[in-house]
């Protein structure tokens, strides 16, 4: 099958948000590297963080569009290093929920201080019009593709 005309413009628009998708946590790993950790980390915590609960395995890989192996992989890593806390789930005894440790909220404050100087610093040469365009077309087509997939 051929593509269409916009068919061919999204998937342009798909390649770029792979490239970006790779230049975002490269940006990541640089800003994560001063604490010991990685962008894939740094997912996972983020998720914990700015939900501001306890979550489960499940839950933050829900939240973060990533695999629930590779969330408990990296769930065990940040709990072996303190970052997280485990707890028990009287929902679901076998989902555990997994918080912050206080020095895993150290840690987020930290980096969440350096993603704000970056994200400042690089938002600075775009309009909150341009910004809020763009959110809104990667929700459609994220919301598109998931309807698609069901």
């Amino acid at each position: 099958m051929i593509r269409t005309k916009n068919g061919q413009a999204l998937t342009q628009l798909i390649l770029e948000i792979f490239r970006i998708n790779g230049e975002l946590l490269s940006a990541g790993n640089r800003m994560t590297k001063p604490f010991g950790l990685t962008s894939a980390r740094w997912q996972v915590l983020g998720a914990i963080d700015e939900e501001g609960k306890a979550l489960t395995v499940s839950q933050i890989s829900r939240r973060m569009g990533l695999a629930r192996q590779g969330v408990q992989r990296i769930i065990n890593e940040l709990n072996k290093i303190g970052l997280v806390k485990s707890m028990p789930n009287i929902d679901h005894k076998r989902a555990p929920l997994f918080s912050l440790s206080d020095k895993g909220e150290k840690t987020m404050a930290k980096i969440n201080e350096a993603q704000a100087a970056w994200v400042n610093n690089l938002s600075d040469s775009l309009s909150a019009k341009q910004l809020d365009q763009s959110l809104d077309l990667l929700q459609s087509i994220r919301e598109l593709s998931e309807n698609l997939g069901h």
